[in-house]
């Protein structure tokens, strides 16, 4: 099955910095998640940060129970972070989070999902099915409450 590439932007009236911060804190992971989703942190806390943390999640999609495990391999602050998953439901699974400066203050949050279903004709079904589409969703899902979050400089 070939890598698709999903991808995903959003404009914000507030600082990098700020914004960085926020999605550095895994506690928010769950926030930016919908509930159809029934995720849940399983990694203890006090949750670990930056490069080399392993995150342990659980999860239903479309009412099949889940287990993910990620890693951050990447971790520059302030510009970006990526996370792989190391063990889940995806053949590959790759997620680079780019935080840009914008004029005038802001910054554009830019979301780049390498992935890969596997489980070979029924991966291709679901592939072709929901899988895309429920990556839209969830990302949909993930921009108003981010747009929330930051309606105002604080």
């Amino acid at each position: 099955m070939r890598e698709e590439l999903f991808q995903a932007t959003q404009e914000l009236p507030v600082p990098r910095s700020q914004v960085f911060a926020f999605f550095a804190d895994p506690a928010n992971l769950q926030r930016l998640t919908p509930d159809w989703l029934h995720f849940q942190v399983l990694t203890p806390e006090p949750l670990p940060r930056g490069e080399g943390a392993v995150f342990e999640y659980r999860l239903r999609v479309r009412g099949l129970p889940l287990r993910w495990r990620t890693l951050i391999e990447a971790f520059e602050v302030g510009h970006r972070f990526a996370d792989r998953q190391i063990q889940g439901p995806y053949a590959l699974w790759h997620h680079t989070h780019i935080f840009e400066d914008l004029p005038g203050g802001g910054t554009r949050i830019t979301d780049r999902v390498r992935y890969r279903v596997g489980w070979g004709l029924f991966g291709r079904l679901a592939q072709a099915i929901w899988v895309r589409r429920d990556l839209e969703a969830i990302f949909a899902y993930r921009k108003q409450v981010i747009a929330a979050c930051f309606a105002s400089p604080s």
